[in-house]
């Protein structure tokens, strides 16, 4: 006995060093035992568990129940390996009941979930095997044979709801199309194509503000499509947002520079928002790694110039700005206060922003369109927020706290606001989208 012992515990040190699929191609896959739950068995217990998975993966269920039925109930390995001696043995339901009552008493116990997973693919219930192997995932990112079982699973379903939506669009069932496409984008969140569909639909149900949710993700997706950035640029054109709408259509313009209908769009909408020329740095904002200040006034004033309340301006000595690119932009951010100007009167227009004068300029902006009427609810107190980072006594902890508490701006895992780290224009238009949105 004690060399049987000393036998097995050295195959024990590489049996489940690494997780391999055997050789010959079961019904099923066994999933080999992870060391974090055999390391922590008593020797005897190893012993079983290891002559039970070695029965399992050759396909003996029946001489795995042994040893797994001399195990204490609560031991993480018992449940589990019965389940796929049950599974192994074709009877599905009890197989899938033992695997629910292992991942109840171990959610962490990966052989169960996969072997779970099995049993819904074998019952071809294949939206809850994806969720399945979803969680699997989610503890082993890099689990080599859920990963291609969860790709695969993904591809089938979000092509169903795809071509289920279509029938239903084709058929005149509107809602049912709408269902199918946000199925789809349950699978995979970036599927371009649902996006559009979705946002055509809730255009025509005059939900722009879905509408533009949708379109918004389909760019993120690098949407070149002609027809759809049309009908995007009009969308936010009719929900007031010029400023978006006439930097897609000069793509458009730039692309096509012969098509008289977007040309005509183009200089319509400039003199809509007194623009008769955006200077060409105002185009490059969207790629550059740190924003300034005159960067910041542009994004601004060109998003929000017809929202912006005319009342209440005061007038602004500005000494430093004839030389920029950005100068009515900047007299208009400066004469409603949305950013500070220097006692000296400087307003400093190629200074490169942090996080903190980001955030400053936020809420003043968003002061700036409640009082043109527009209605910002915080999602907490801002004095319930705590900063890890910045202290209260920091001069743009007020504005830090509101911009944390309107969700227009947010920390860190660990609660931080990282106040001195510069601003990337993708990441300054994604503030002003957000206050955009929720000024509609």
């Amino acid at each position: 006995m004690v060399k049987r012992i000393a036998a097995v515990t050295l195959a024990l040190l590489g049996a489940w060093s690494c997780a391999t699929v055997p050789t010959s191609e079961p019904a099923y896959f066994v999933e080999p035992l992870p060391p974090e739950v055999t390391t922590v068995l008593r020797l005897d217990d190893r012993i079983a568990a290891k002559d039970a998975w070695d029965a399992l993966e050759a396909g003996r269920p029946e001489a795995a129940k042994r040893p797994l039925l001399k195990m204490d109930a609560s031991n993480p390995v018992r449940e589990s390996g019965l389940a796929y001696a049950e599974l192994l043995s074709g009877d599905l339901a009890v197989a899938q009941a033992r695997f629910r009552a292992s991942l109840a008493a171990h959610p962490e116990m990966i052989p169960s979930r996969i072997g779970l997973a099995q049993v819904y693919e074998a019952r071809r219930e294949r939206a809850k095997a994806f969720n399945e192997y979803r969680e699997v995932l989610k503890l082993r990112p890099d689990h080599r044979w859920a990963g291609p079982r969860f790709a695969s699973l993904r591809d089938e379903l979000v092509e169903g709801s795809m071509a289920a939506a279509r029938e239903a669009l084709a058929s005149g069932d509107r809602e049912a199309a709408k269902r199918g496409f946000l199925e789809a984008l349950f699978y995979v969140p970036e599927r371009t194509e649902a996006h559009v569909e979705l946002a055509r639909l809730y255009r025509e149900d005059k939900d722009a503000a879905a509408a533009l949710l949708h379109f918004r993700a389909a760019m993120e997706g690098r949407m070149e499509d002609e027809k759809v950035l049309r009908e995007y640029a009009d969308l936010l054109a009719e929900a007031g947002d010029l400023g978006q709408s006439l930097e897609i259509l000069e793509r458009l313009a730039a692309a096509k520079p012969k098509d008289e209908a977007v040309t005509k769009r183009v200089e319509e909408l400039k003199s809509k928002l007194g623009v008769y020329e955006v200077p060409s740095q105002y185009a490059a904002i969207p790629e550059t790694a740190t924003v300034t200040r005159e960067d910041l006034a542009a994004l601004i004033g060109v998003r929000f110039g017809e929202l912006l309340d005319a009342g209440g301006r005061r007038s602004e000595i500005l000494v430093d700005i004839a030389t920029s690119w950005a100068q009515r932009f900047i007299v208009q951010v400066a004469s409603l206060e949305i950013m500070r100007v220097a006692e000296n009167h400087t307003f400093q227009p190629r200074r490169i922003i942090n996080r903190a004068e980001l955030a400053d300029a936020a809420v003043r902006l968003i002061g700036a369109l409640q009082a043109g009427g527009a209605k910002f609810v915080p999602l907490v107190e801002a004095r319930r927020i705590q900063i890890a980072d910045v202290s209260e006594d920091n001069l743009y902890y007020p504005a830090i706290a509101r911009a944390v508490a309107y969700q227009v701006m947010s920390l860190t895992p660990e609660r931080s606001f990282e106040p001195d780290r510069t601003v990337s224009g993708a990441e300054a238009i994604r503030v002003l989208d957000i206050i955009l949105g929720l000024a509609r």
